[in-house]
């Protein structure tokens, strides 16, 4: 039985099968708050979006102000996690990405239940590892083009870094990073690592231009080179390469993977303290946020909010 993450893991071999003009990304970009144009001036569909998480945005289009408002008070209460009455920046900052990392939790609960083989709440390494290699576990002799032992070693590295207590025992918090390390601070070193192992194919521990090039193009039959190939080998001189030594580091492989872009969800939850703070004191009440409740939800409420509203808590 092959899982999700082993399953990844084969398809990263498989891609160099591909079309040998494919280009492929090794590069773990933020997922956009909304892919709608920011123009306050002409709506606040962004902010909705943004605010809201994209997936159910549109379902509450139809509600009347009234109950718009209604639901968005007891959204606010959720977003003020001290409970002292105010929503902060670092508040609404918090919300905006958890929104925007919705995917990744439903994600997660819908693998869940397949991997906690004992309903205990938790997931234990020997789950995982049963689960996603059992077949290989009964009959490793089994003749197989990939390597089960060494993708097994590789998830378990992996585990052991996510399983912040060392137990070897995973909660849905470590589990989450797990499954989706480029979105976990303590993790970027262990997404770094597989990456140059995955790309190093003289074993140095660095990417050359070579090895860099080969993981993103085959040539097949000495065929030109397609432009983006070209700009690549000198995005890799000019920018990968920082200290031009002819080879990334972990360091220099770190900022090609995980850049450091702007913070979307930062600069968003700045302008909607900035559009409905009335007395400038650098917080919102829940009046505040309710006078400018088209800024936030129009007529729309979050999906956390239906979720709320399955509780019966609406």
């Amino acid at each position: 039985m092959i899982r999700p993450l082993l399953m990844c893991f084969i398809l990263c071999v498989v891609y160099g099968s591909s079309k040998p003009t494919d280009r492929k990304s090794r590069v773990h970009n933020e997922e956009p708050l909304s892919h709608l144009k920011h123009d306050d001036d002409k709506n606040y569909d962004y902010d909705h979006e943004a605010f809201l998480g994209q997936d159910d945005a549109k379902t509450f289009d139809q509600l009347p102000p009234e109950e718009s408002k209604r639901r968005l008070s007891i959204i606010v209460d959720k977003i003020d996690s001290n409970n002292d009455g105010f929503v902060s920046e670092d508040e609404l900052k918090v919300w905006i990405k958890a929104a925007q990392k919705k995917h990744i939790f439903d994600s997660v609960e819908h693998q869940w239940k397949d991997f906690d083989m004992n309903n205990d709440g938790l997931i234990s390494w020997d789950e995982y590892k049963n689960v996603t290699y059992g077949s290989y576990l009964e009959d490793p002799q089994t003749e197989s083009e990939y390597n089960y032992t060494h993708m097994m070693s590789r998830d378990e590295r992996r585990f052991k870094v996510a399983d912040t207590n060392g137990d070897m025992i995973a909660d849905k918090q470590e589990f989450t990073a797990f499954l989706h390390p480029e979105d976990h601070e303590h993790m970027r070193s262990i997404v770094v690592q597989e990456t140059i192992e995955d790309i190093d194919k003289n074993g140095d521990g660095f990417i050359d231009l070579q090895e860099y090039i080969g993981d993103m193009f085959t040539s097949e039959d000495n065929e030109e080179e397609p432009e983006w190939v070209v700009a690549e080998r000198q995005q890799f001189s000019e920018f990968r390469d920082k200290n031009n030594d002819g080879k990334m580091d972990k360091e220099e492989t770190m900022d090609w993977i995980l850049p450091s872009d702007y913070d979307h969800a930062e600069a968003e939850a700045k302008h909607l303290l900035h559009e409905s703070d009335a007395n400038k004191d650098g917080k919102l009440n829940k009046r505040e946020i309710l006078d400018k409740y088209d800024v936030f939800v129009g007529s729309q409420v979050t999906d956390f909010g239906e979720a709320l509203l399955r509780h019966d808590e609406f």
